[in-house]
């Protein structure tokens, strides 16, 4: 008994020992991750989702809330304080050109004058969205009391219409008007008509303005190259009044029509719509007007939706010269899918109430005349010198070989005046009139008064000088200023255009290397997020975005207004 008691513990101690040696072997499933690993990501994710939303909303706001509460200005003074007179500077224009060089513009430098008309700036490149409803006339335009507000000197704006410029004695002669329009209206050139004596009774208010510099930024009107018949019955797209006018003339026609019976001629050419200009604004107001037949009036008058046709005329072999030639023929594929009639090498050669008459080129080199019946015209192509500008070329000589707009040098310059300068539509270079070219030399002006500014404070001081003053130093400064002034060099970022059923083309300039074209829906929300980029304001922004959400939930309507 003592032996197996003793036997007995000996196996109970040594067991206990082993078992103490052996490691304990581990579960493969712990090597998996484990299932709140999940569950913290997304917590993370959630919260860093709504961190971003509550920021971005919050960075919207502020920039909402600054835009509406503009800060105090530097309020303009003959001189500065040491003495140097304060330069006056007039600004001709309410136009790419011109509100951009005003934003770029340290405007505490000048005595600042803007003088234009339109007291706004015009979105020009969301415009042909505006007849048909896509985009409202009150989401593209900005005040140019809202945008001088904001300048960090006080600028001085009139709402008047330029009517003559002395380059001798540096004067303005300015006139009150309150309506705008493209020009070339019937027998009607001129950009503004006075309204004053509507209100009041009075005669037409006319001042001067005197200058130190001068920038002419008026822009263009509608070219009709002296085809007989255009001003008096088509339609423009340059201004707001324009998009009005179609708008309403489009409701007119269509209901016109609705009263003639099925078949009648009247009824056919009534709802046709012919556009006349194969660049972008032609092509975008054809797909437009296109998209409007196709979505909503068709749900709306599909009584005479289907009898509508749009046509797009060209005296070019092509629509959209200047993109590239991949783009050219998706443009024309879409346009064949979507029912818009295009017509390339077809030059219009008179226009009438009821017909457009052009000669057609047939691809055997012949060419024949044709008539295109129309109940709306719009006339999308090219530009013309206003009455302004012509008479500024009629008072220098330098100017006076200049027939499709002002000559500037490198630095816009006008020739043969050494403090006017000139930018926009309203010139004559080698780069396209263009809202890009016009708002990059905005930009280069706003850049180049800064030195000019400069200068003229170094040359007060050699004029002026203080016992601490080092003129030599100064002087190889203002000679090294004065020769290094920078020249105008345009940047070319590419081009956009939309081609309609929510499908855009895009040739753009990738670096100094490479381009990239493309074309279809994706480019279509790209188009939109670059308009949507460059618009002025961050109210545009949203009103445009608020106008495309309302498109897209409720449709366009069909009334008149």
């Amino acid at each position: 008994m003592m032996i197996s008691r003793i036997g007995t513990k000996r196996f109970l101690s040594s067991s206990a020992r082993i078992l103490n040696e052996i490691k304990p072997i581990k579960p493969i499933v712990t090597a998996l991750p484990k299932q709140g690993f999940f569950k913290k990501a997304w917590k993370y994710t959630k919260i860093t989702s709504a961190l971003a939303v509550v920021g971005a909303t919050g960075v919207l706001v502020w920039k909402v809330y600054d835009e509406s509460h503009p800060a105090n200005q530097v309020k303009q003074v003959p001189a500065f304080e040491d003495g140097q007179k304060k330069k006056t500077l007039v600004i001709l224009g309410s136009g790419w050109g011109s509100i951009s060089l005003l934003k770029n513009l340290d405007t505490t430098l000048y005595n600042v004058v803007v003088v234009s008309p339109r007291n706004y700036f015009l979105f020009t490149p969301l415009l042909p969205s505006c007849p048909t409803g896509t985009v409202e006339l009150r989401s593209i335009i900005e005040p140019v009391r809202s945008i001088t507000r904001r300048s960090p000197g006080e600028v001085i704006y009139l709402e008047a219409e330029a009517t003559d410029i002395d380059p001798v004695n540096h004067t303005v002669t300015i006139k009150q008007s309150t309506t705008v329009h493209s020009g070339h209206s019937g027998k009607d050139t001129s950009s503004a008509k006075s309204t004053v004596a509507d209100y009041t009774g009075v005669e037409e208010i006319s001042t001067s303005l005197s200058y130190d510099y001068l920038v002419v930024g008026v822009g263009a009107q509608p070219s009709t190259f002296g085809i007989p018949g255009v001003a008096e019955h088509s339609t423009f797209l340059k201004e707001v009044s324009d998009s009005v006018t179609i708008r309403k003339r489009l409701m007119d026609v269509i209901e016109a029509a609705n009263i003639l019976p099925k078949g009648d001629s009247e009824r056919k050419r009534l709802l046709s719509i012919v556009v006349c200009g194969g660049g972008p604004t032609g092509v975008e107001v054809a797909g437009e007007l296109q998209d409007y037949i196709d979505q909503d009036l068709s749900k709306w008058m599909p009584e005479v939706a289907g009898e509508l046709k749009v046509t797009l005329v060209e005296a070019l072999p092509n629509v959209l010269n200047m993109f590239n030639a991949k783009l050219v023929e998706y443009t024309k594929e879409v346009f064949a899918e979507t029912n818009i009639i295009l017509k390339t090498n077809t030059m219009v050669k008179q226009v009438n109430d009821k017909n457009v008459i052009a000669s057609h080129k047939n691809k055997d080199g012949s060419t024949e005349t044709i008539e295109i019946p129309y109940g709306l015209l719009i006339w999308a192509t090219g530009n013309a010198p206003r009455d302004i500008t012509r008479t500024l070329i009629s008072k220098i000589d330098e100017q006076k070989n200049a027939r499709r707009g002002l000559l500037v040098d490198e630095r816009l310059l006008l020739d043969g005046t050494n403090n006017i300068y000139a930018l926009g539509d309203c010139t004559f270079t080698k780069y396209a009139p263009t809202a890009q070219v016009a708002f990059q030399e905005g930009i280069f002006l706003a850049k180049h008064f800064s030195k000019l500014h400069d200068i003229e404070s170094l040359k007060y001081t050699l004029a002026n000088p203080k016992a601490t003053d080092n003129t030599d130093r100064l002087t190889k400064k203002l000679a090294k200023l004065e020769e290094k002034l920078p020249i105008f060099q345009y940047n070319h970022q590419g081009s956009l255009a939309y081609i309609g059923s929510e499908r855009a083309v895009a040739d753009l300039v990738w670096g100094d290397w490479s381009n990239v074209t493309s074309g279809g829906t994706i480019t279509y929300l790209f188009w939109r997020s670059a308009y949507i980029y460059m618009c002025l304001s961050v109210k545009n922004q949203i009103l445009v975005c608020l106008d495309w959400v309302k498109v897209s939930m409720f449709g366009r309507d069909c009334s008149k207004e």
